[in-house]
């Protein structure tokens, strides 16, 4: 099959126009700008006291705006980002976990995206959504006018189409979804997708714009071109030239690991600078809101996290305690400290405080507008308790893996984030006024304190999970006008025997929007002898022979009924069935 498009992105750049913005857009409301990093820890910036790193772009934004200092995320990344774009708790929308089908924001959700374009604005993302890869999940199904996104939760990953990988790695020369369409790119995916954003930017027009730029790095694998990791020689990392304070550096690290990261985060510097000076050049800097925060806490290997105990897919600081900056020069004042609590669903409230830009009656945010805080004015605030919590399975779980954080108090219940899990409830309560880095469990000493809070989430839980059957996800539609053919990847399948290994086996949820005739072709790992492959979906079953090296087949004449069904696609070889990697399914012309 012909799966892409082969586009150099310099060429379709090209059909975005540049030259002066119209003098009427500046009368208009802001424009918005959200550059969102992946599994950037909070100390891996020079702005929040890495001595190593190199990213003067960032901490200059950082001095130019307003600091959240209690900011917090999800323990990891498609979570984060739900309650980015809805401003609500991930559970509410569906999002639980990061793959297996359960990342998926449900389609009644409405997205920031969406908000803003309804008053206004076009909208634009260049990177990394991680909320569904089909319809009707899809960016551009939910809000986004202009999309250049990568597959799945980031390259290297089942989410990928099954192209040639660059000898470089998946990073370099991606295979990549312009408005539905594969394209090749060409170049590193950070410089590439920061590129798109500012040749959106550049687009002549009256309406303000909202780009939303998630940038697939530093996550794993860890590839950058090389004058950038050559940035940090082994000696950097001498755990001796960090701080030593709260739980430190560890002596055992990797130290050609953390030049990659180090490298990939430096890259990232470089284009928030472009993009900054591409505003500057077009007049834009003073009427632009730039927000710049990573998606949950720092990756382990074994570098500096600010003294924060636990990493990325912890509720322990180390997993949620995240920096945010948001600029606006002339109206935030730069330097300012917002010290209250605040998390990613506050941004999405707050940000259409800032724009004049009205919540939809529908819509019931779990966020507060930090705008208030955010101009020094004299409000009050009461107190409130956030809660943080991610679990591999498919449905949330009482008590595993969770954090309630109020100002001043934190519980813990760190235990049973990996798939397994004994139940445990080993609770943990930290005074987070005197003690932020969670050196001390202080439960046994406030046992009233913790029963609060305990309280306080057993209220939360039961709230969030009460509207959503987690049993099926959100459906990814097959039929529909909007997407033809539907490609299906190991990324949204599900089952207790779906994982991304060559063993794998699973199935899609899907919803057959029209009763017709389709063909289905499953791609995967040729075997060595003549075996059967088998497709099955909506009342139609049907198998072949393959032959030994074969790496795909065709089932013609897959007639399919209207309705929710379980797509099931599967090879038998002499050592068992397993998966297909992928399935395309397209609906036949004329049927």
């Amino acid at each position: 099959m012909q799966l892409v498009r082969y586009v150099i992105l310099a060429a379709i750049g090209g059909l975005a126009m540049t030259g002066p913005v119209a003098a009427a857009e500046k009368s208009l409301r802001p424009n918005v700008v959200v550059i969102l990093t992946d599994d950037q820890g909070f100390g891996e910036l020079g702005a929040t006291g890495n001595p190593v790193i190199h990213t003067p772009q960032i901490d200059r934004l950082a001095k130019q705006g307003v600091s959240l200092v209690n900011f917090h995320v999800m323990p990891v990344c498609s979570p984060t980002r739900a309650c980015l774009m809805t401003g609500r708790y991930n559970y509410r929308t569906g999002v639980v976990d990061t793959y297996l089908g359960r990342s998926l924001v449900h389609p009644d959700e409405t997205t920031l995206a969406e908000m803003l374009a309804a008053g206004g604005y076009r909208t634009g993302i260049f990177g990394k959504w991680h909320l569904g890869d089909n319809y009707p999940m899809r960016a551009m199904d939910k809000g986004f006018q202009e999309t250049l996104v990568l597959n799945g939760g980031g390259l290297a990953q089942p989410g990928d189409p099954p192209d040639p990988v660059d000898e470089r790695g998946a990073y370099f020369n991606a295979t990549l979804r312009r408005n539905g369409q594969w394209i090749k790119t060409h170049g590193y995916v950070s410089d590439v997708i920061t590129q798109a954003a500012i040749q959106f930017i550049r687009r002549p027009s009256h309406r303000p714009f909202f780009v939303y730029l998630p940038f697939n790095c530093p996550h794993a694998p860890h590839q950058v071109p090389e004058e950038y990791r050559h940035h940090y020689p082994a000696k950097d990392f001498a755990p001796e030239k960090f701080p030593r304070g709260g739980h430190p550096m560890a002596r055992r690290h990797n130290a050609a690991d953390l030049a990659r990261v180090y490298g990939m985060i430096e890259n990232i510097d470089d284009n928030v600078g472009r993009l900054l000076a591409a505003l500057d050049a077009m007049k834009l800097a003073d009427h632009t809101i730039v927000v710049v925060f990573s998606d949950n806490g720092c990756q382990y290997h074994g570098g500096y996290n600010a003294g924060f105990q636990g990493w990325k897919g912890t509720p322990f600081e180390g997993g949620i305690h995240q920096f945010c900056f948001i600029r606006w020069p002339g109206q935030l004042q730069a330097g300012r400290r917002v010290d209250p609590i605040a998390a990613c669903f506050d941004l999405a409230p707050t940000l259409l405080d800032l724009c004049g830009v009205a919540k939809p009656k529908q819509v019931k945010f779990d966020g507060r507008s930090l705008a208030p805080l955010m101009r020094g004015q004299a409000v009050a605030w009461p107190d409130r308790t956030l809660f943080f919590q991610w679990h591999r399975g498919d449905a949330p779980e009482r008590y595993r893996a969770f954090a309630a954080r109020s100002q001043d108090w934190k519980l813990v219940q760190p235990l049973g984030a990996s798939e397994r899990w004994d139940g445990g409830t080993d609770f943990q309560l930290y005074d987070m006024a005197h003690d932020p880095l969670e050196l001390h469990n202080v439960a046994a000493a406030h046992p009233d304190r913790v029963a609060q809070l305990k309280a306080q989430y057993d209220a939360w839980f039961n709230d969030v999970t009460a509207k959503r059957d987690y049993a099926v996800p959100s459906r990814i539609y097959i039929g529909s006008p909007h997407e033809n053919p539907v490609l299906l990847t190991r990324q949204d399948w599900r089952g207790p025997a779906a994982s991304w290994g060559p063993s794998g086996l699973g199935y899609w949820e899907v919803q057959v929007v029209t009763p017709t005739t389709y063909e289905a072709t499953l791609r995967f790992e040729p075997l060595p002898n003549d075996g059967q492959a088998t497709f099955s979906c909506s009342g139609f079953s049907a198998r072949q022979t393959i032959r030994a090296g074969q790496p795909e087949c065709v089932f013609r004449n897959v007639r399919l009924s209207a309705g929710p069904g379980r797509l099931e696609a599967s090879i038998r070889g002499k050592r068992g069935i397993v998966g297909a990697q992928y399935v395309e399914v397209k609906q036949v012309a004329g049927q």
